[in-house]
This record gives C-alpha cells, structure tokens and sequence, in this order.
C-alpha cells in the first residue's frame, strides 16, 4: 500500500510543478512587453545618459572619453547652481500653493452634493490641457498689448496705464505660479480626493460621537490616514516643479535678464544651443541623482509608524 502510495504521488507531485513553470512561463509572458517598454525607453536611454556624461561629445564629430571631466566642470558652473537654487524656490513655492488651492478643492467635492459633478469637471479641466498649450494660452494672456489682464485691468480704471507682468521678476515669477496652479491644481485634486473617500465613515462618525471638531477630526484622522496619498501627490508635484521648463521657455524665456532659468532650462541651452551633449547629459545625472533623493525624503518623512496598518 505504501508502496503504490508513493509510486502514485510521484507523478502528481510532477504535474504540479510542471503546472507551477508553466504558470511563471505565462507570468513572464505577461510582463515581458511592459519589462521591453522599460528597457527600451529607461533602462537603455539612462545607460546612454551616463555613458554620455563621461564624454566630451559634441553634436558633429567623434567623442572623446574624459572621465569625470564633466562633473568635475559642474562645480565651476555658477550658472547651474543660480538655476538649481531658483528651481529649488520655485519647486517650495509652487508646491504649496497647489496644495493650499487642491487641498480644499478636494474637501469640497469629496462627498455628493448639488452639481458636484460638475464642479469636478470644471476643476479637473485645466489638467488636461498639455503644458505646452497652457503656457502659449497665458502667454497671450499675459501680453501687454494684445492680451487680457494688462488691457482689462486698464480698461476697468484699476491702473493708470498698461503694464507689463513679464517685465520683472517678481510679477513674472508669481504669474508662472497662477499658471501651474491653474493647469496642475484640478489633477491634485483627484488624487486627494480618492484619499479621503477611502477613510472609514465609522471613524468621522465616531469621532463626531466623542465630540471633536472639524480641526482635530482633520489632525487626528484625516491626515494620518492620508499618508500614502499625500506622498504621491508630493512626490509627483516635487517631481514636475523640479522638472519645469515648458512654462519658463514658453512664456518668460528665461527672463527677465536670467533670472528664472530652472535646472532643466539650463540643461536644455548646454545640450542643443551650446551642442555640448556630454555636459547635458552629466547634468541630467546630478538632476535625477537629486530627483531620486528627494523621492526618498519624502518617502521617508510619510511612512506610516511602526503597528499603523
């Protein structure tokens, strides 16, 4: 009995792990055009990037292998400090407004009420519209001349004449930051939302109970169970702001008088205004170098605590 027992288990434990290769054979099926996607338009072009980074490699003629030449370039670069440093403010500043705007656009239209729908709509709107096409539209809007503000406001009687919002940094830089609100605040929006319909209605309503206000409900629910949303909502707007170029390209060109190139404006002029693709491509390493610890941060700074589920 014994004996045909084992003889008899023998072919069935075969067939099981004939069944389980075959599973992981279909599962690799599965991935392999997502793991070809990423291979092809990350993991080659990032292995290009840094080979490149380690050349002297102009737009026409040979390379030449140089080292660490490039980066040892980058700290003599004062430019790109004065562009990391504005890119930096740019990212703190714009972050916050987003927020500030989404955070209560998201509370609005969270729970169901009259045309929530289309308050949703007409939030989210703007963020389709590709960046691009957002900075050309306010760069008309911007124009002194021929656009809306300056003309409407001088028509109205609130300034004595036109005036110029892209003259000086200041009205510039705060008009760049409307615009990103605008255009990027509505998709934030969605994000957040989805956090804070997938909190438990018990616990508002038991906190309600207890009597806690709307403030400590928000403190003491709200937020601690919105951690993972929020860091993917801060890593994407980090993430974007760090990486702007279309809005100052656009719009300001890097004006007035240089003083909003962004990090990857500048990468943009040394790689095809200068043509020095090796140097590019070392400073696009030192961005993503700061993008992936920045990411970790904030990672980091959300986690949820030790026994939280």
């Amino acid at each position: 009995m014994t004996t045909i027992t084992a003889e008899t288990s023998a072919p069935a434990r075969r067939r099981k792990l004939v069944g389980a290769g075959r599973r992981q054979w279909i599962g690799l099926l599965y991935v392999a055009p997502a793991v070809a996607l990423v291979t092809v338009f990350f993991i080659v072009p990032l292995g290009m990037t840094a080979w490149m980074s380690l050349n002297n490699w102009p737009l026409m003629g040979e390379h030449s292998y140089i080292g660490l030449g490039n980066y040892w370039a980058i700290l003599r670069d004062t430019r790109f400090w004065n562009a990391l440093r504005f890119t930096g403010w740019y990212t703190l500043v714009v972050t916050i407004a987003i927020f500030a705007v989404a955070f209560p656009l998201a509370i609005f239209i969270e729970r169901p009420r009259a045309m929530t729908n289309v308050y949703r709509t007409a939030f989210f709107m703007p963020a389709v519209i590709g960046f691009a096409s957002a900075s050309l539209l306010w760069s008309w809007l911007l124009n002194v001349d021929s656009g809306l503000f300056s003309p409407a406001a001088y028509a109205l009687g609130l300034t004595g004449k036109k005036f110029n919002l892209l003259a000086t940094f200041q009205p510039a830089f705060w008009s760049i930051i409307a615009m990103v609100v605008w255009k990027v605040a509505g998709f934030t929006m969605i994000i957040l939302m989805t956090g804070l319909q997938s909190i438990p209605s018990e616990l508002q309503e038991a906190a309600m109970i207890d009597g806690a206000g709307p403030f400590a409900r928000f403190r003491a629910i709200t937020l601690p169970l919105m951690r993972r949303t929020l860091a993917l909502a801060l890593i994407l707007s980090v993430a974007g702001s760090i990486l702007a170029f279309d809005q100052f390209y656009i719009i300001l060109r890097g004006g007035p008088r240089n003083q909003t190139l962004t990090a990857v404006y500048w990468i943009f002029n040394q790689s095809f205004v200068s043509f020095k693709l090796g140097y590019g491509a070392a400073l696009s390493m030192i961005l993503l170098l700061i993008l992936v610890v920045l990411s970790l941060v904030q990672l980091w700074l959300l986690r949820k605590p030790e026994g939280v589920d």
